[in-house]
Order: structure tokens, then sequence, then C-alpha cells
């Protein structure tokens, strides 16, 4: 393509969707598009000035960066221009001819009823520069990356339909404009009034001025504070400079659930302001996912995905974090191997902690921890595992469902508290789905006593507990695991009137166990069963059933260990076994149990066919009629 060439292209099709949804439904507060042409552009700044911290010819004679935001009413357009670090041909089109790279599925998916007006997705997804066809009917970009040659700046032009143009132009000097040729009806935008109480509104505390001609002509103006806000005061800041901050700096358009804002003094001094945001973003289960804190040295923007500044399970966190003492031309392989950001990166993470600890114990914020955990509790869970430093910490932070509870969640200082008489362990169940926990006949015995036994439900979940062993002193133990003993331990129970003899009961475990081979470690009677004929309990020490079909399901090689199966030697069905003189139905009976027990943990049978089969020939050999 020559410089003379112009040429057009098509949108991706999500991108045809996203701008009809743009101009027709999604916003009802349109002024958005200000505050996101605004923010790219200092996006732009900040590149630059890391990028010249390295090779100060990079500013071309010009180091004064600023963001103008012109208004021209005879032609009907409004121009918001930077002289940052530009964009090539290549990176137009990536940036603007296609949109949210890994989630354009999930986006239109979640754009559905009443959610096609919610504005926050758009800040999950990174889409914010087409929310200026909401106002304008026509939008043109003109860019010169830094270092390039005049001759080839690119010209970007669409008018939302579908297409648009691109081809090569003079531009004499470096960055971006985008000039919004407005749609009959916006002349409110066209009012240099208005656009400032925008700019007041969204931008106020972008580091960089923003400009706009005075009103009687006498030259230009900056009409934002142009100073970075975590560096201000704590008591000169209020509450909506916090939020609006927030906002701009992360394209959400809700306000954060909390946020701190800490100043450290000493061998490290560093500058912290760091949010909780109020929900997750799409794409909150990929690890490899794009970090939110930025990066500054002495108010110098650094980069804006420094992940070794907050460990993964703390990935939801946004903010900045501005040191003092790092060398301004760090690099990341620098920020891999040095003392003073590990000290940064234990500090901010504490003190995150810590403002979860206090939404957590506050009975103001309970609500608000409930509605934090719904979004990112099985994030949170992930630091059990990999942040051996704040592991009690975190143990404090954790929630779960409980027998015993009506609340959503409950922590486990909760229920440490409500311990019955003679409890010295914390007892949880792991399960597919909350109805399965729920129904779990391993619960029978704990229901019956009055026990509270923790519902852990989560995939990751099993994983945890393998790390997490105890709290506060007691041990946490499966109730699916191992031996049961609660002699002594809350309500005493009616044993059964007439339980079978001892060597009667023997034999029949042995005969399962016979009937059943190798499925089965051994047979045993239950001290778990009070309404259930039998149930599938691991060995103390092995992979709980759950967390084994997971990893057979993640295509990894679980340990083989055998479960043992309980039966409860009272219940009708195991005595009708135990009386059964056929041989061949002694084995189905045994298989049938077995397999009952594992549908009951929520497993898959071998032989599906193989069990409606025994089960129906069980049935006719108890009809009347066989």
């Amino acid at each position: 393509m020559t410089a003379a060439e112009k040429q057009t292209m098509g949108f991706q099709t999500e991108v045809r969707q996203l701008l009809n949804l743009m101009i027709h439904s999604l916003y009802s507060e349109k002024e958005i598009f200000l505050r996101e042409l605004i923010s790219n552009a200092s996006d732009a700044a900040d590149k630059l000035r890391f990028e010249a911290l390295k090779n100060d010819a990079l500013y071309e004679g010009d180091s004064n960066l600023a963001i103008r935001v012109a208004i021209d009413r005879e032609a009907r357009t409004l121009t918001v221009s930077d002289n940052g670090v530009g964009m090539t041909r290549d990176e137009v089109i990536t940036n603007i001819g296609t949109i949210a790279h890994s989630g354009t599925r999930r986006f239109f998916e979640r754009m559905t009823g009443d959610e096609a007006k919610d504005a926050r997705l758009i800040g999950q997804f990174g889409v914010g520069f087409y929310s200026a066809f909401m106002v304008a009917d026509r939008v043109t970009l003109r860019t010169r990356h830094v270092g390039a040659p005049v001759g080839e700046g690119v010209v970007w032009e669409s008018n939302g339909e579908g297409e648009y143009t691109i081809e090569y132009a003079d531009c004499p000097g470096r960055g971006t404009s985008v000039t919004l040729h407005m749609r009959a009806g916006e002349d409110e935008f066209l009012d240099p009034f208005r656009v400032r109480s925008v700019i007041h509104k969204y931008s106020d505390h972008i580091a960089w001025p923003i400009l706009m001609h005075k009103e009687d002509g006498s030259g230009e103006e900056t009409v934002n504070k142009a100073s970075a806000l975590w560096a201000r005061p704590r008591n000169e800041i209020t509450e909506l400079e916090y939020d609006e901050f927030y906002k701009q700096t992360t394209h959400d358009y809700e306000a954060p659930l909390a946020h701190i804002h800490s100043r450290v003094e000493g061998k490290q001094e560093y500058i912290a302001l760091l949010y909780i945001p109020r929900h997750a973003p799409f794409d909150l289960y990929e690890r490899d996912r794009r970090y939110g804190i930025k990066l500054y040295v002495r108010r110098v923007f650094i980069m804006d995905d420094a992940e070794q500044l907050m460990p993964a399970y703390l990935r939801f966190v946004r903010g900045v974090i501005d040191a003092a003492d790092l060398p301004l031309n760090v690099s990341r392989e620098i920020l891999q191997n040095n003392r003073d950001i590990d000290a940064i990166r234990g500090g901010a993470t504490r003190r995150v902690l810590d403002l979860l600890a206090e939404l957590a114990d506050s009975a103001s914020e309970k609500d608000k921890y409930q509605e934090f955990w719904a979004e990112f509790g099985t994030v949170l869970k992930e630091g059990i595992i990999e942040d051996h430093t704040n592991r009690e910490r975190l143990a404090r932070l954790m929630r779960w469902s409980s027998t015993a509870s009506d609340e959503p969640k409950v922590g486990l200082a909760q229920y440490v508290a409500r311990m019955v008489s003679g409890q010295k362990e914390i007892y949880y169940l792991t399960a597919e789905s909350p109805s399965a926990a729920r129904n779990s006949p391993h619960l029978e015995v704990f229901r019956k006593r009055g026990i509270e036994v923790l519902l852990l439900t989560d995939r990751i979940d099993e994983w945890v507990m393998t790390h997490l062993t105890e709290f506060d002193g007691k041990p946490l133990r499966s109730v699916a695991k191992g031996d049961l003993d609660l002699k002594g331990v809350g309500s005493e129970i009616e044993e059964p009137a007439a339980p079978p003899e001892e060597p009667e009961v023997k034999a029949l475990t042995a005969r399962m166990a016979k009937a059943l081979g190798d499925r089965v470690k051994e047979v045993r009677v239950s001290a778990r069963l009070t309404d259930s004929p039998a149930c599938l309990v691991a060995g103390e020490h092995d992979l709980g059933m759950h967390m084994e079909r997971l990893l057979k399901a993640a295509g990894q090689k679980a340990p083989a260990a055998k479960p043992v199966l309980e039966i409860n030697a009272t219940h009708p069905l195991i005595r009708r076994l135990a009386a059964e003189a056929d041989g061949r139905h002694f084995e189905d009976w045994s298989r049938l149990m077995f397999d009952q027990a594992l549908l009951a943990e929520g497993g898959m049978l071998e032989d599906g066919a193989g069990y409606v089969r025994r089960l129906n020939e069980l049935l006719l050999a108890l009809s009347p009629a066989s």
C-alpha cells in the first residue's frame, strides 16, 4: 500500500454488533465518551514519557506532554488530541479494528436483557473507544507513531456501520487526534461550558494538563487539576474524588467496593492507592491476564501491568503504586530480582488483606464483604495454596456454606465460636454442588448430634484443604475420610433397639468385601449413617473422591486409592442383604449398595447399563408375582 492509497476494510463481526449496541442501547450517560477518549490520550502520554527515559530524542523537541480538547461549532466537531506515543498503521488496525481479543464471545453473551444497558461491561472488556459513536455519526482518527517519518502518519475514519477506511498521510506532529463529527441532537457536547463540566467530573485528576481554548479567544488554559491524586494528603481528598480517579484509571463504570490509600516511609518509600472493584472482570480466572497495578517512580509512569507488585490471587486489585527509590529505567527483569520490589509487594499485599479483614469483621460492612466474596472468593482461596506467609490472615477471610447457618457464607472464626460441647475439630465436606453437599449421607450423624459441618463446593476447595490443616489450634477434618468417633461430642443419639450381633455383622462385611473384590479397600460398619444404607469413605491420607474426579477430568493422573464402603447395619436393606442366601443375588445386592453410595457422592458409574440390569432383576426377585 502506497502513501496515496486509501483502503476500505471491514470491522470484525463482533465490532459491528458492538457499534450497534453503542449507538442504540448501551449507555444512559453519553458523556462517558469524553472520559474514555481523554483516558486513552493520557495512556499515550504515559507511554511516551517512559520510552523517552531511554531515548530523549523521542520527544522530537517537544517534551511538554498535554491533552487538548477543541470544539468547532460551525463544523460540528469535537476533537481530543495528544502528543503522546502515537500508533502505527498495524497498531490502528489491531486496536481499533478488533476488540477484546480473548473475550468477544463472553461479552455478547452478557449483553442480554437488562444487562444490555449495564455500562460496566465496557470497562470489563476494554472497548471504551467505541463509545464515541454514541454521539458521533463519523469519527476520524489521525496518528503518527513517535519516531516515524512525517509521511507515515495514518488516517482512520468510520461512520460506525461496519467498515472503515485507512490510509497513510502527512502528520507533522506525533501523537493522536480523534475528531467526532457530532450527530444531530448532540449539541450539548459542542458547548464549551458543558464539555468543561464533564472534564471536571471525570478527568480532573489526569496527571497531564487538559487544555482548551479560552472563551475570549486569548489562548489556551488548563481545565483540570493535572496532579497525581495519590500524592495528595488523604484528608484533602473526598470519597467522590477517589471514586472518579478509580473510574478514570480502570475504565470501570461503577464505584469501587473499597479502597486503601497509604504512604510508607522508611527503608522503602512508596505510596499505594489500591482499590477493590465491585464486580469481577470477565477474565478473572485466566491467571495470565493483565494485572491492574500501575507502577510509577517519582510520579513517572513505568508500566501498567506490574504483576510483580501483587500476588496472583489478588489479581483483581486495581490501583497505583508510586515508588521513591527504584531506578527510572526499571525493567521487568529488574523487577523480578529486586528486594525493594519484594518489600513493596509484601507490604501492599498485607494492606489489601487488612482492608478485606476490616470489611469482614465489621458488623456494618458484613453485607459488603459477602458481596466481595461472591465476586472474588474463589480466587482469594488460591492464596491459601500459594502464600504461606499470609495463610493465617487468609484463613480468617475464607467463607463457606454451612449446615447450621442461615447466612449465605460463614467464616472459620464464626464456626469455632459455636462449636458444640466436646468438639475439638472443624468438620467439612467437599462435594460437586450445594445440593449434593446438603443431601450427602455423610452428614446424617452430624445433624443428629447438632454438629455444624462446612460445605465446600468450589472446585478448588479440596486442594485448599490440603494446605489449610488447622485454624485457631483446631484441626480441620473431612467428614468423608477415615474413621469417625463422635462419642461425647454434641447431643447424644439413641442407639438402635436391637442392633445386629457382632459375629453376624463381621460375617456380612467379610462376605460383601469378597463380593465387591478390588472395588473397595474394605467393608465396615459405619458410625456416620443413621438413615442411609451405605456410603463411601476415603482413607485418612488418601485423596478425596471429589478431588480424584477433578484430577481425572483435567487429564491428570490421580493416585490409585480404593474407597471404604461403610454400611448401616440397622438399615432394612442391609438386613435384607444379610438374609440373602442366593450367592448371585447377594453379589448383585452388594454391587447395588456400592453403586448407590457412589452416586450419592456425585460419582459416575463405570457400568450404568449393568446397574440398571441388576436393579431390575432384584426388583423382580422381590415382586410377589415372581
